[in-house]
């Protein structure tokens, strides 16, 4: 290559050329020659084997190679042949120049670096993707884990462009990062927390996407849409996006409701006043009145009279048979699920009444059609039970006032 560059400048100045005007002429030359090879080679990768790469990837039915080659994985690969062509022309051609050569090759380290840089996050972004489209995404995240490759990914790119500029070893550079330790710990607090967080989280199936969390603290009350190294974004009910701190989750207290969704069945739990004046005890024939009214069979669920005949005639009471006859209703009612625990019970009497609870389970866990449930459970309840001659109590409003008035 030198004798080729010394007879082009011999020849030069053999047509009467000055020495000063034949040295500006060769290497200008060289410099043309140079980019037209680096030009030749990029065209070449990418137009030529970059385009060919895309057509076996379209003519396949797999479904990864489409990610990797949207994501423009091959064609940040391209930017490398420009690169090689340069570092191995930049000695031979401009070897009478040894400064310009260690300056061009310093930015030939810097380019491939960066292509280096761009080509491994690329490739991180379209391994997320894939991911993102096997079953094992439903349960378990990894973008936390794709931000943190990322950012090693950068940090090491800028270890290694700082050594090219500086000429220091990059081992000496990580070596002197301990003296930093503390300052880079304080910069990247929240980053570590949330590592710290997300491992936590993924180790002990502590949250997924698609969760229904509740989490009072932040006013969150709704489904996790993505779960990230700093973030997690939850959208409630009314379409709001609430966005955590990952660290938060493991800092603070929250309510998962997966395992509800889980068994099937969300929880109903609520409870009336019954006023305690209208309780009153009622003969065996009650239960036969009801049951051929209400078509609800609850008398199996009620113990036979005593033996002795004492308390023969007095030993219901109305509140009973109401408390008997709603849990043959749940039980019989289609939407409760029957494998899950399902009680009728009083609470500790107020001076509103007998709080008298319903604790069951519905097969309905999305929010509209479980309150559909749960208000036909309530309405229905209400409605039956002026049936045992029991009363609901309220407190007194301007209608009982009126209705006072007009009997006096």
């Amino acid at each position: 290559m030198n004798n080729l560059i010394a007879k082009y400048y011999e020849w030069l100045v053999s047509y009467g050329i000055s020495e000063s005007i034949a040295d500006f002429l060769k290497v200008a030359t060289l410099v043309g020659v140079i980019l037209v090879l680096c030009l030749l080679a990029n065209f070449i990768a990418k137009q030529i084997i970059v385009s060919f790469i895309a057509g076996l990837v379209k003519r396949s039915k797999n479904q990864w190679d489409d990610i990797i080659l949207e994501r423009r994985v091959f064609n940040r690969l391209a930017h490398f042949a420009p690169a090689m062509v340069l570092y191995y022309m930049n000695h031979a051609i401009l070897a009478e120049f040894p400064k310009w050569v260690h300056f061009i090759q310093v930015l030939i380290y810097i380019y491939m670096t960066v292509v280096t840089v761009l080509v491994l996050t690329s490739f991180m972004k379209a391994l997320h993707e894939i991911y993102q489209q096997s079953p094992l995404a439903k349960g378990r995240s990894i973008k936390g884990y794709i931000q943190l490759a990322n950012i090693f990914i950068i940090f090491i790119g800028a270890i290694f462009i700082i050594s090219f500029l500086t000429g220091s070893s990059p081992a000496k550079l990580l070596a002197g990062l301990g003296a930093l330790a503390a300052v880079l710990m304080l910069i990247f607090k929240d980053t570590i927390l949330g590592l710290v967080a997300s491992v936590q989280l993924s180790a002990n199936n502590m949250l997924k996407i698609g969760d229904w969390i509740e989490m009072p603290s932040n006013k969150a009350d709704g489904t996790v849409l993505e779960i990230t190294l700093n973030t997690v974004k939850v959208q409630n009910a009314d379409n709001t996006i609430i966005t955590i701190p990952t660290y938060s989750m493991v800092a603070e207290s929250f309510i998962n409701w997966r395992e509800m969704e889980d068994l099937g069945g969300r929880r109903v739990k609520r409870s009336l006043f019954i006023d305690v004046n209208t309780v009153k005890f009622v003969p065996r024939e009650w239960m036969e009145r009801i049951e051929k009214t209400t078509g609800i069979a609850f008398s199996g669920n009620i113990p036979a009279s005593d033996t002795d005949g004492a308390n023969t005639k007095n030993e219901l009471t109305n509140l009973g048979l109401f408390r008997k006859y709603v849990e043959g209703y749940l039980r019989k009612n289609p939407k409760i699920n029957p494998n899950l625990n399902l009680v009728v019970r009083y609470l500790q009497p107020t001076e509103n009444g007998i709080p008298m609870e319903v604790y069951a389970f519905s097969k309905e866990t999305k929010l509209a059609k479980f309150e559909e449930v749960q208000s036909g459970i309530f309405e229905h309840i209400i409605s039956i039970i002026p049936l045992f001659e029991l009363r609901v109590y309220q407190n007194p409003s301007g209608y009982n006032f009126e209705k006072l008035t007009q009997k006096v």
